[in-house]
């Protein structure tokens, strides 16, 4: 079973380029940028990732972003991301990145975007590995903050597919942000926001996700379960849920099999995805492996989830289908158990 995720093509529609920074890529920016870091090695660093809810971890989140300067720097985390992708068989990923964190500490707006952009570029051509970008807003920003962002954007349509909203959910509901992103839909743009797990006021956020909002995805979103209505709102919307099994059990101590087991018997959408893969020490293909092992998925299952990242991407319906029919080669080689 191990074998066969490792092998299968995958997507990931959830990933925080900011959360795949390893502590060794840390270091070396540190040194080059002259950054004091508390930890005096990578593994002490890793000793420190303690985190049990959401705040807790963004606090450590935040502070492992001061070593990221210049362009150069963006274009070395996005491109190790990508690297590390490409050995695990993720044929294509919707990358967050999150550009007020970065501005807020004096960083261009340009010097991130056109890193990230960079690197993506390479990664097309020499790994073969297809990206695109979402740019969001921190939800604990206020939606001034987020506008202006999205203006900075503008120069920059063509290397983004759309705009998220991340960060701490606390009194940030979805509403705070409705006409930052009604604007960045009249301009193209696709919308996901995150629903994270457990938070305060989860039914009434999800609600407005999808009915005020009208995202075309839902990021977390396991709380959907508590609610009939709004799971056959999500299905009749055909929203997708990026859910991130290691990253959950951080706050609910459980990868969430049970739920999304639940969520394919009720023709829910959900994918599989890292997260924070550096922070959570986990990637696609541990997610999956770590699932596998916690709920006893079958094979079928498996296939179901990564069929979801597919054709819940943004990616054009044509170029889905190749996806798909690249994963269908796969699976029909591998008999399905």
């Amino acid at each position: 079973m191990k074998k066969f995720i490792e092998n299968m093509p995958k997507a990931e529609l959830h990933v925080h380029i900011e959360g795949t920074l390893e502590p060794e890529l840390s270091f070396a920016l540190a040194q080059k940028n002259n950054v004091s870091l508390k930890a005096k090695t990578p593994e002490e660093m890793i000793k420190a990732y303690d985190f049990y809810d959401l705040p807790s971890f963004l606090d450590i989140y935040y502070a492992g972003m001061s070593v990221l300067i210049e362009e150069d720097d963006f274009y070395q985390l996005t491109m190790a991301y990508l690297k590390r992708a490409a050995a695990q068989n993720i044929v294509y990923v919707e990358l967050f990145f999150d550009p007020q964190a970065h501005t807020i500490r004096g960083v261009s707006f340009d010097s991130v975007i056109n890193g990230i952009y960079a690197a993506q570029k390479d990664a097309r051509t020499e790994l073969g590995v297809e990206s695109q970008l979402i740019l969001c807003f921190l939800r604990d920003m206020s939606a001034e903050s987020a506008m202006e962002h999205l203006h900075l954007a503008k120069p920059h349509l063509n290397k983004l597919v759309g705009v998220g909203l991340d960060s701490d959910e606390k009194n940030n509901p979805p509403s705070k942000f409705a006409e930052v992103f009604s604007k960045a839909r009249s301009w193209g743009l696709k919308l996901t926001m995150h629903c994270d797990v457990n938070q305060d006021n989860t039914q009434e956020h999800i609600r407005q996700v999808i009915e005020d909002i009208k995202v075309d995805r839902i990021d977390h979103g396991v709380n959907i379960l508590e609610s009939d209505t709004l799971c056959e709102l999500a299905k009749s919307k055909n929203l997708g849920l990026t859910v991130c099994p290691v990253s959950n059990k951080f706050v609910v101590q459980s990868l969430t099999s049970s739920e999304l087991k639940q969520m394919l018997e009720k023709g829910l959408l959900p994918s599989i995805n890292s997260d924070d893969p550096s922070y959570f020490r986990a990637y696609l293909n541990e997610n999956l492996i770590a699932l596998q092992e916690e709920g006893q998925f079958s094979k079928e299952d498996l296939i179901t989830l990564v069929e979801n990242s597919f054709k819940t991407s943004w990616l054009p319906e044509k170029r889905k289908m190749d996806y798909l029919n690249t994963l269908k080669r796969y699976t029909d080689t591998v008999a399905v158990a």
